[in-house]
C-alpha cells in the first residue's frame, strides 16, 4: 500500500500526531516500523474505551508492520497517576498478574495472536540495581514533571504526590528506549509520558519515536470518559445482549464517535441513515467483533423482539410533573413498583433491564434529552421519553 493510503488508515480516529512529517520519513524507508502501546492491568477485564488503542494497532498490523503489546505489569505496580487528582491506591504483584493474564486472553479478540509480540516491561525494570535508576532520573527534572498539570494541581493545593509517581513517566519513557519503538500510540492523556519517550530516546541515541494520540471514548453516560470504576463501561467480554443493549442506549451525538473509534466504517454513508438504523447497525457491528456473527444477529433480533416487532407499550398520560432521573425513585413514585425494597430485589435477580442491558446499580440514572426502553421482571415495559415528558406503560 502505497504511503498516502497508509495515512489515511493510520489518521483515522487520532487528534495529534508528533509529527507527521516524521511519520511520513519513516514509512518511506519501507521497513516493517515498531509500534507500541502499553497497559497497565489495573483491572481485570477490558472494555471498549480500551480498544480505541487496540484498533490502532491492529491498523499498523495490517498494514505489514511490528505491532508490540506491552503489558506494563511492573510499572502497574506503580499506578499512572495521569488525571489523578490523589495519590493512587498500589496494586500488589499478584493482584497485577492475575490482570495481566486476562489482558493477554482478551487482545487477540482484536489483534493477529501470530504476528503481535507480547511483552512485560518488568523484564527489564525489574533487573535495574539503583545505579541503573538514579543513572535513568538524571534525564528529567523535578520542575519538568511538575509541570504536568495533574502534578502541577495537586502541589499547589498542597495534596501529595508520591516519589514514585514522579517515576511513572520516566518508567513508560524507558520501555520505548528498551523496545526501540519507532511508534507509540496512547491516549491524549497520556501525552507529557509519550513526549518523554521522544527525549529519553534521543538522550540514549536512537531515532525519536512518533507519537500518536487518540482521543478517550466516552462512556454510556456520555460525559467522562469510558472506565469501569464509573460504570459507565461496554466490556469486552459481556454477554452480547447486554452489549447491544447498551449501545443502544448511547446518544446519537455519541453515535458518530463510536463508529469513527470502534469500527471501519465509512463515515460519510453513516451519516446518510436514519439515526434508530444506524445504531442497530452499530450495536450488531460491535457485537460481531466480539461475539461473532451469528451471535450479533441473534442479538440484534431479540432486541426488536423486546422493543420494537411487539410494540407492548402503551401510552399513559402523567401530570405535568418533571421525570425523576433516578430510577428507583421514578419507579416507586409512579407506583410501577411497590417500594424501594421491591426495587433492590429485583435488581439482585437481574430482573431489571434498560434499553436491553440488564441494570445492576441500586442508583442507577435516567439522563434527559433520551428514550428508554425498560422492563420490570416478566411482563411490564415501560418507555421513557424526556424530550415530550410522555411515559408509556404496558
Amino acid at each position: 500500500m502505497d504511503i498516502k493510503k497508509q495515512l489515511e488508515v493510520i489518521k483515522r480516529g487520532t487528534v495529534e500526531i508528533i509529527s507527521e512529517k516524521e511519520l511520513i520519513s519513516k514509512l518511506e524507508k519501507k521497513k516493517p516500523l515498531i509500534v507500541k502501546a502499553g497497559f497497565d492491568p489495573s483491572a481485570p477485564d477490558i472494555h471498549l474505551g480500551h480498544t480505541v488503542l487496540l484498533r490502532k494497532l491492529k491498523h499498523f498490523q495490517d498494514l505489514g508492520h511490528k505491532v508490540v503489546f506491552l503489558i506494563g505489569d511492573f510499572t502497574g505496580m506503580i499506578g499512572d497517576p495521569t488525571g489523578r487528582s490523589e495519590v493512587r491506591k498500589r496494586l500488589t504483584e499478584s493482584e497485577v498478574s492475575e490482570n495481566a493474564k486476562t489482558y493477554k486472553k482478551q487482545v487477540f479478540k482484536i489483534l493477529d495472536e501470530k504476528k503481535t509480540e507480547v511483552v512485560f516491561n518488568s523484564a527489564w525494570l525489574a533487573k535495574m540495581t539503583l545505579k541503573d535508576t538514579l543513572e535513568l532520573t538524571a534525564h528529567t527534572t523535578v520542575s519538568q514533571v511538575l509541570a504536568r498539570a495533574d502534578f502541577s494541581g495537586r502541589y499547589k493545593s498542597g495534596k501529595d504526590i508520591s516519589l514514585l509517581e514522579f517515576m511513572y513517566p520516566l518508567l513508560q519513557a524507558y520501555d520505548s528506549v528498551e523496545l526501540k519503538a519507532d511508534v507509540e500510540l496512547g491516549g491524549t492523556d497520556q501525552k507529557f509520558n509519550l513526549l518523554m519517550g521522544r527525549e529519553l530516546q534521543k538522550d540514549f541515541g536512537q531515532e525519536s519515536q512518533v507519537v500518536i494520540m487518540t482521543p478517550l471514548l466516552v462512556g454510556l453516560d456520555g460525559v467522562n470518559k469510558m472506565s469501569k470504576s464509573l460504570g459507565n463501561h461496554i466490556g469486552i467480554d459481556e454477554k452480547p445482549e447486554e452489549m447491544f443493549g447498551k449501545i443502544m442506549s448511547i446518544s446519537d451525538e455519541l453515535m458518530l464517535q463510536y463508529y469513527e473509534l470502534l469500527t471501519d466504517e465509512n463515515l460519510d454513508e453513516i451519516r446518510k441513515m436514519h439515526p434508530m438504523a444506524a445504531k442497530k447497525n452499530l450495536a450488531r457491528d460491535i457485537v460481531r467483533q466480539y461475539h461473532g456473527e451469528n451471535l450479533a444477529e441473534a442479538s440484534l433480533e431479540d432486541f426488536e423482539n423486546k422493543f420494537q416487532k411487539r410494540d407492548p407499550f402503551t401510552e399513559l398520560k402523567l401530570e405535568a410533573k418533571p421525570l425523576k432521573a433516578n430510577l428507583c425513585d421514578f419507579l416507586v413514585q409512579d407506583k410501577i413498583l411497590p417500594s424501594k425494597g421491591e426495587y433492590r430485589r429485583l435488581i439482585e435477580q437481574d430482573a431489571i433491564e434498560v434499553n436491553g442491558a440488564r441494570i445492576k446499580e441500586l442508583e442507577f440514572k435516567l439522563k434527559p434529552s433520551k428514550e428508554y426502553c425498560i422492563k420490570v421482571g416478566k411482563k411490564r415495559f415501560l418507555k421513557v421519553i424526556f424530550r415530550k415528558k410522555t411515559f408509556f406503560k404496558n
